[in-house]
């Protein structure tokens, strides 16, 4: 795949015979903060007027039209001509930074100013990795600027780094291809972002929304990824428990279930605390089940790579379902028991609105039912993981395509946007799955001295049907849905907080 620097150099058609080679022995040492466009210049073997010619004509690469500016659509035509994967294009991003004015366009001078900051930033953090100061990034001397930003990354993985910088695969990168590398990467050029802007543009196909973020296995502090998501999955479960509960009460009943009085009848006997019991149990799943389903998900990949004999990030959006899904039911069945006995801590009656504890419900189960009782309802919960993640993925993808060519103009969604497309395609899935989540519950919930005990899931399914009929299956959806936009919205926002506190990006 060819990146930005590569592609910019060939499709302007510019010819540099002065280009430096591997090394210069002339290269001057600077101090930081003493980097001007002379040292830029030098360091290229670029006259002022060759530098001059270079950059009017990749203005007048993207001015197509020769309109004399640059708009939103002329500078995404250009990003795609170069071809910059679409999820990398940045053209809104590029456009906002070149536009000093805020009038949507990009005249000559304002993108003459962002190339002359672009060049200087890139050159000195290119003089920052380059501690020998002979004109060129070793492939030993990236290596130890990653390790310095925290980012581990192997030897296959610095050789194709190299390789993909390296135009003319002389094992260097000179101050020129770091340049071309970069040149049009709107954002700050931190060693952290340019890794992850290499892993997306060269390894990663983000067109579809992976289960599990891509790139995380890759770098040293995916500790603190769990962290985030534990932290912020636990504060979502925590304030949407009342909606859990309430959810999973109207889903065991067989009669008439209406959410009013299931919340008097709670409050009734349990006051505020009731809407909160098995909470507990739901926030010390989030932890063991985001490990399980990770590490699950990463070796899945692996494995279909090599039965498709290709790299395990060009999978392709089926292998990344078929491996998250399967990574999913691992985990939900590594976690089922707690599930199980969360459920059963939400249903149970109880006088005086006293819940049993943990510890003596869970010996009960064991001793009254038999350690297959920790995995009812498990057939019909597995069942909806793949149908729901493709439902959701399908749904997502429609929804921001949708967004992009008649809400936000063809520019790309930002978080607020993605959040949206995210909140109703996991409502959409998660309706769509609903009735075996209400077979599920009823399994889990079924006491052991039941007078007509459910035989299995084609049973719970038939006397469902028979007598409640398809309203059966639905029951506590409305709850459920509701948990949706609070909890998608506390997730992304503690999660991001979590981030940042904790220096992800």
């Amino acid at each position: 795949m060819s990146g930005a620097g590569h592609a910019v150099e060939h499709h302007v058609g510019l010819d540099h015979p002065n280009r430096s080679g591997s090394s210069s022995s002339n290269h001057p040492v600077k101090k930081s903060g003493q980097v001007s466009m002379d040292h830029v210049l030098l360091a290229l073997r670029e006259t002022k007027e060759e530098r001059d010619t270079r950059i009017r004509s990749l203005f007048g690469f993207f001015d197509a039209a020769s309109t004399g500016y640059l708009d939103y659509a002329q500078i995404e035509a250009g990003l795609s001509a170069l071809h910059i994967p679409a999820g990398y294009k940045y053209a809104k991003d590029l456009l906002r930074v070149c536009d000093a004015n805020r009038d949507g366009r990009v005249d000559y001078q304002e993108f003459r100013r962002y190339m002359d900051d672009k060049e200087l930033e890139l050159y000195r953090i290119f003089q920052a990795i380059d501690v020998e100061h002979n004109g060129c990034i070793l492939p030993e001397e990236l290596w130890d600027a990653l390790v310095k930003a925290g980012i581990e990354i192997d030897d296959e993985e610095l050789a194709r780094f190299v390789e993909h910088v390296d135009k003319d695969n002389d094992g260097i990168i000179t101050f020129e291809e770091w340049r071309d590398f970069l040149l049009l990467y709107p954002h700050e050029a931190t060693i952290e972002n340019i890794y992850h802007h290499w892993e997306r543009v060269c390894l990663v196909d983000i067109g579809e929304q992976a289960v599990i973020p891509e790139g995380i296995s890759k770098h040293v502090h995916r500790s603190k990824y769990f962290i985030a998501g534990g932290i912020a999955g636990a504060a979502s479960r925590t304030a949407t428990a009342p909606l859990d509960r309430l959810k999973v009460v109207l889903q065991v009943q067989t009669t008439r279930a209406s959410l009013v009085p299931a919340i008097n009848k709670i409050w009734k006997a349990e006051g505020f605390l009731g809407f909160f019991r098995g909470n507990g149990l739901n926030v010390v799943k989030v932890a063991p089940e985001s490990a399980i389903k990770f590490y699950t998900y990463e070796m899945l990949k692996n494995v279909i790579g090599d039965f498709k004999g290709e790299d395990k990030d060009d999978i392709g959006a089926s292998g990344r379902l078929l491996a998250g899904g399967i990574a999913g039911a691992v985990a939900q069945t590594a976690i089922y028991p707690m599930d199980l006995v969360k459920t059963r801590l939400q249903t149970y009656a109880c006088e005086g609105g006293k819940a049993p504890r943990l510890h003596t419900l869970t010996k009960n189960i064991w001793i009254h039912e038999g350690p297959r009782a920790f995995y009812k309802g498990l057939v019909p919960s597995l069942l909806g993981i793949i149908p729901y993640a493709g439902m959701d993925l399908a749904a997502y993808e429609t929804l921001k395509d949708m967004s992009k060519t008649y809400v936000l103009r063809d520019s790309e969604p930002g978080p607020l946007a993605q959040l949206g497309c995210g909140t109703v395609s996991a409502a959409f899935a998660a309706t769509c799955v609903y009735p075996l989540q209400v077979v599920r519950t009823r399994m889990q919930a079924q006491p052991p001295n039941s007078a007509a005990p459910y035989k299995g899931m084609s049973d719970v399914f038939w006397r469902t049907f028979k007598n409640e009929g398809y309203v059966g299956f639905y029951k506590g959806l409305f709850p459920n849905l509701l948990k949706v936009v609070p909890a998608a919205s506390i997730t992304y926002m503690v999660y991001e907080a979590m981030k940042k506190s904790l220096e992800l990006d």
